[in-house]
């Protein structure tokens, strides 16, 4: 058995080769004990993504919006449980350690937004940021790459909700006021756990969760729409923390919540078990026997309309639970819709009008 990659900071404790690599890879002891060693510190590298457009289209029935745009691909939040993560073997990367050290961003994003955006045929609805990878992890403070995209959708008026698990959403602030006056922005916190060392292992790169709840408070005191997101719910780890996740952001001036059961697709799977395994060897099996009785006898079933809620007793007990809190605190309701009349193509090259902020 190999020793686990313990890095400072990091999520994943492995870096297994992505599934359409040919070739694997495994550590062998030189006879120096070598794999004894602490491993050096892992810095993140920074890849240019060269993709000639920006704005991803989809059409999948249980999602509430029609398009969504990535600045960054892998994340350095490093969450053990994210769905993206088999996203990087497409790249022929690993979707474990590389996934959160092995970052391509988009320098461009920005012109090439405006480029989109400027189309005869294009037809304006709420654009998704954050459905992927957090358009705020730590390397957006030296990029701005999201302050870029946002200051394109405040010259457009253009429709834009935001999930994200980070504080940076701060820095924004003065275009996303401007922007939801108009009824043109939404954000959702994502909040995992309340418990400060469990966040520190299964998010070990983002906000601390009561700086998540200040967050809120401050989008809400701004007049920025803003509602929590319980993701995800793991079995028999955070899911006896849900209602006082709904409370504390209740509290703290979130008017709507919603939730995602844990979702393990491809690589994901054997990458969570492992930190599971490693950090929660004693709950390790009961964890993994609640999630395969919600995923139909596997550890993830893809099915549109249950992929993020499951399936049996259990799941259905979460549904109810989360329903309930929801209800008595009057979050049950989804944010306001976003306006998409008050859209105009920008002009290519040009700067921001100061008629939006009129």
């Amino acid at each position: 058995m190999q020793k686990p990659l313990i890095y400072k900071g990091r999520g994943s404790i492995s870096n297994a080769t992505g599934r359409f690599e040919k070739q694997n890879s495994e550590a062998a002891d030189d006879g120096w004990g070598s794999l004894d060693a602490e491993p050096a510190p892992l810095k993140t590298e920074v890849i240019i993504d060269s993709s000639k457009s920006l704005i991803n289209y989809n059409d999948s029935p249980d999602l509430p919006f029609d398009r969504s745009i990535n600045p960054y691909r892998g994340c350095e939040h490093g969450c053990i449980y994210c769905f993206a993560r088999p996203t990087h073997a497409y790249l022929g990367l690993s979707p474990g350690l590389d996934f959160e050290s092995r970052i391509l961003i988009k320098p461009d994003a920005a012109c090439l937004l405006r480029e989109e955006l400027s189309k005869k045929n294009y037809r304006c609805a709420p654009l998704a940021l954050g459905t992927n990878t957090d358009p705020y992890q730590p390397l957006e403070r030296q990029h701005r790459l999201m302050r870029q995209i946002l200051e394109v959708l405040a010259e457009t008026r253009h429709p834009v909700s935001i999930v994200t698990k980070s504080s940076l959403i701060e820095r924004d602030l003065d275009l996303l006021t401007a922007m939801a006056e108009q009824g043109l922005v939404s954000v959702y916190l994502s909040i995992t756990t309340l418990d400060r060392n469990m966040a520190r292992t299964l998010e070990p790169r983002a906000a601390a969760p009561q700086r998540r709840l200040e967050t809120v408070a401050k989008l809400h005191a701004a007049g920025i729409p803003v509602g929590v997101m319980v993701a995800p719910v793991i079995p028999a780890l955070n899911d006896h923390e849900m209602e006082n996740i709904v409370k504390a952001a209740h509290a703290a001036g979130a008017a709507s919540a919603e939730y995602i059961l844990l979702r393990l697709p491809l690589e994901v799977a054997d990458l969570f078990e492992e930190w599971l395994r490693h950090n929660y060897p004693l709950k390790a099996d009961h964890v993994m026997n609640l999630i395969q009785q919600s995923r139909g006898g596997k550890s993830y079933d893809p099915a549109f309309h249950q992929r993020m809620s499951g399936t049996g007793s259990y799941a259905d007990l979460i549904g109810q639970r989360f329903r309930l809190i929801s209800k008595r605190l009057q979050m049950d309701q989804s944010l306001p819709s976003l306006r998409t009349d008050l859209f105009r193509k920008p002009h290519l090259g040009g700067q921001m009008s100061f008629e939006f902020f009129d």
